[in-house]
């Protein structure tokens, strides 16, 4: 069923204006079409596959929260990068085996870095304050789409608008869009991982990071959401909220092949399982087998195939090591063999695996398999 967006998107709630104004600040950006006012079909409003009642204004214009196109990029040394903390949390990526570093510190303040690589590669790295998810989506199968973030909200998650169409709305978490032409043309992801500044430098030292000194008037050593990461208060309200756990608390979750609900894994319950700081599940996902790699002192975990050159591998931890039972080689979180006969394989990585708030994965994907310590729960 389509329904019927109109000009004038139904406001819920006001955003705290403390927030928001510090976002919208010294945003020189040039805005598109208010949300309606281009229309494919000719009437007041253009078609989505959601109730508009689902969308929500999050107080800010389209591009009022200005998105990022090719930010300079620095080494991790350089004093342009003061502004991180060890513990800061980052999104990376490899590329051409080459790494790069996008801060949450700039996902707050423009939560979308569209990215252009020499080999031709066209990324869109998004992170959502409000639902505490990193997707990476390659837009070079969507002819390169500048996105840009449009104001609009669903389930408290970041909705993207397409720059050349501004009535294609694409909804970061479904990973699709879902108002104008391009409805229901779906985003591949790039495999990201996310964990701790200080651990990303340790998997590579010789990273790229966005700069600091962007000139945009913002200050990222600033987190400007007060401590929404800490408390169990939501901008906008949601009703059916699974709050069996904590709300806010990071999940990795992997799902389905064709949009199915998926399997999550919660940080908290990957830290009761470890031995050490370290602890390896082994589940079935996307129509396969399925690693995920936890590591406490990098801050993360991520999903992997187990499987090297055709040959399926066990992982264990031991001495705070993982181990993989066939060749006793031992391995990173980021899915490198680093010593042993396997050293220097890497594991595929799952795209569509990604961290997000437990509140958020389970509002998007209720009916999740959840896995707690060895038990997975449906």
């Amino acid at each position: 069923m389509y329904y019927m967006l109109s000009t004038q998107t139904h406001l819920r709630h006001l955003l705290p204006m403390l927030a928001l104004l510090a976002l919208v600040a010294c945003s020189e950006s040039s805005s598109p079409p208010t949300v309606g006012d281009t229309t494919p079909n000719g009437s007041d409003g253009f078609r989505c596959s959601v109730p508009e009642d689902d969308l929500v204004s999050g107080g800010v214009p389209p591009d009022g929260i200005p998105a990022l196109l090719n930010p300079p990029f620095v080494g991790a040394d350089d004093p342009e990068v003061a502004y991180l903390d060890d513990t800061d949390r980052v999104i990376g990526v490899l590329v051409d085996g080459e790494a790069w570093a996008i801060p949450h510190n700039v996902g707050w303040w423009h939560e979308i870095v569209n990215l252009d690589f020499p080999n031709g590669l066209e990324l869109a790295v998004t992170y959502c304050p409000l639902t505490g998810s990193s997707l990476v989506f390659d837009r070079s199968v969507v002819d390169g789409v500048d996105f840009g973030v449009s104001g609009l909200l669903f389930q408290n998650n970041l909705i993207m608008f397409d720059r050349q169409d501004p009535t294609s709305l694409w909804f970061q978490m479904k990973r699709e869009a879902r108002c104008g032409p391009a409805d229901g043309v779906r985003l591949p992801m790039f495999p990201s991982f996310e964990v701790t500044w200080a651990g990303w430098k340790i998997l590579h030292p010789e990273t790229r990071v966005v700069t600091g000194s962007l000139q945009l008037g913002r200050n990222y050593e600033q987190y400007p959401y007060g401590n929404y990461e800490e408390n169990e208060e939501l901008f906008f309200d949601q009703d059916g909220l699974d709050d069996s756990r904590f709300l806010k608390e990071r999940t990795l979750g992997i799902p389905e092949e064709g949009g199915g609900e998926g399997i999550v894994f919660p940080f908290g319950s990957l830290e009761e399982e470890a031995v050490g700081s370290r602890a390896v599940v082994h589940e079935e996902g996307r129509g396969g087998s399925v690693v995920v790699l936890w590591d406490r002192e990098l801050g993360g975990a991520m999903a992997f195939r187990p499987v090297i050159h055709g040959e399926s591998l066990t992982f264990h931890v031991e001495d705070d090591r993982i181990l993989d039972q066939e060749t006793n080689s031992e391995w990173r979180m980021d899915g490198l063999a680093i010593s042993g006969p396997r050293a220097g394989d890497r594991l595929e990585p799952i795209p569509e695996a990604y961290v997000s708030f437990w509140f958020a994965w389970m509002s998007f994907h209720p009916a999740s398999r959840v896995w707690s310590g060895d038990e997975v729960e449906s």
